[in-house]
């Protein structure tokens, strides 16, 4: 494979080919492609990933890879293989950062224990 960013990902397919109007979700085969109006959906609900996950850890998550792209999900304009490396590079940025964060270390005794069962009603 030529393209970078299919090497590294190489169990997602996104093609040139095109869905005849006629044929259902159901019976597509192997190795049909996405229509461009999924992927850019599936940009935009990865940019409200990155949005939601920094709103609730107050973590930046850095995007200098995507970012230098220079794409957004409102880029209609641009062609399929621009929205695809700007959607797999930025969840690879994503994971990257969420694999990188060190865990808190929750020491577990059995002083801290309760006693008690909860239960609900």
């Amino acid at each position: 494979m030529s393209d970078p960013v299919a090497c590294r990902f190489p169990d997602i397919n996104v093609t040139k080919k095109v869905y005849l109007s006629h044929k259902k979700k159901t019976q597509l085969a192997e190795g049909d492609s996405v229509q461009k109006e999924e992927l850019l959906h599936l940009h935009m609900l990865m940019i409200h990933i990155k949005k939601y996950y920094e709103g609730i850890t107050n973590e930046e998550i850095g995007t200098s890879r995507y970012n230098s792209l220079e794409i957004s999900p409102v880029h209609i304009h641009k062609d399929k293989k621009a929205h695809k490396d700007a959607l797999l590079t930025l969840g690879d940025e994503i994971v990257t950062h969420i694999h990188g964060r060190t865990m808190p270390v929750v020491n577990y005794s059995s002083e801290t224990a309760s006693r008690k069962v909860a239960a609900e009603h």
